[in-house]
């Protein structure tokens, strides 16, 4: 007959058994840079390709090895008209009168199509972290292996994930905080944010892959709008290489007699309750060569995703170009980018 001591020391042995593989089951994972939000876009930019796309959202990493993605895809194979976001910036940051002036025109202001609705993609996946790097495993159907570097800010609020390589991505930006999806800056401090922000490219267009880095981005430039305090707007007086005779404007451009080069932006905010912006620019001279006030051809639409850092300040964006031609696929203008402080 067993004593009291040996039963108790038989059900603790089996108890141990039970409990470690659970246990091992759901052992912690450490969070990339020790965070759990990332905004992210990344594409696939080929110049011998017309099958390019770009993607832009938000990753979730738990605790538990899982990640989940949520993102916006606009791809050459399916392209998508631009749309209109409803904002129309009002008279003290835009003019009605055309021609020269230091402000923008009174146009509505348009985004890449689907980007005023909810992401288009979701998947899951497992991720591991090995020293600075970060291994991501979908789980579609077919194989999708992501590789991040994983940097860290001086003032560690804030994880940036630099495209190691990837089974389908070409480029990609990706930069992490514990502040909440729904976590976001208005526009007004958007243009007070005290540091510098620079830009770095890569866009497709016409068959060629331009790279570039370490722009300025004058967002303290940009002016305020009173009413449409979602929107801010810049007219740039000239551009050197953009909006030129030979660039599609014969009559206006620079180089002409007219010499006109300025452009047009818009910066403006798609919703209020998570990290969704977009950029808007076009060449003044496009539009007078169509006899327009508002431009309605081939202009740029770049979605954004701000970049929030632990403290719930605005650090910047990622984004995309998603500018598809009213014509061939040959004239899409398609682009990955960062604008950020942290790079």
């Amino acid at each position: 007959m067993r004593t009291a001591a040996a039963v108790l020391s038989f059900v603790l042995a089996l108890a141990t058994l039970l409990v470690l593989p659970v246990s091992a089951a759901v052992a912690a994972a450490p969070l990339p840079g020790g965070k759990s939000t990332f905004v992210v876009s990344q594409g696939h930019l080929q110049a011998a390709s017309r099958q390019n796309w770009v993607r832009l959202g938000t990753y979730r990493f738990a605790a538990n090895g899982t990640v989940s993605a949520a993102q916006y895809l606009w791809w050459q194979r399916y392209p998508k008209a631009r749309q209109r976001t409803g904002t129309v910036p009002d008279a003290s940051c835009t003019t009605r009168s055309g021609g020269v002036s230091s402000r923008p025109r009174a146009c509505e202001v348009l985004t890449a199509g689907g980007y005023t609705a909810g992401p288009n993609e979701t998947r899951t996946g497992t991720y591991t972290l090995a020293g600075d790097v970060l291994t991501i495993r979908w789980k579609i159907a077919q194989t999708w292996t992501e590789q991040w570097y994983v940097r860290t800010s001086p003032d560690r609020k804030l994880a940036r994930l630099d495209l190691k390589r990837s089974t389908l991505a070409t480029h990609g930006y990706g930069y992490g905080s514990n502040a909440s999806p729904a976590t976001r800056r208005a526009m007004s401090s958007v243009r007070a944010f005290p540091g510098s922000l620079r830009q770095d490219l890569t866009s497709w267009a016409s068959g060629t892959l331009v790279n570039s880095g370490n722009q300025p981005f004058g967002h303290s430039s940009f002016r305020a709008c009173a009413s449409a305090t979602s929107c801010l707007t810049y007219l740039q007086p000239s551009s050197r290489g953009a909006c030129q005779k030979s660039g599609g404007c014969p009559k206006y451009g620079g180089g002409t007699k007219a010499n006109v080069s300025s452009i047009q932006y818009y910066l403006t905010t798609i919703s209020k309750s998570d990290r969704r912006d977009t950029l808007w620019h076009w060449c003044t001279c496009l539009a007078m060569e169509r006899g327009e006030f508002c431009y309605t051809g081939n202009s740029h639409v770049k979605p954004l995703m701000q970049i929030i850092d632990d403290s719930g300040a605005f650090r910047g964006w990622v984004g995309v170009e998603a500018s598809f031609s009213t014509g061939s696929r040959a004239t899409d203008m398609l682009a990955v980018l960062r604008i950020s402080d942290f790079r």
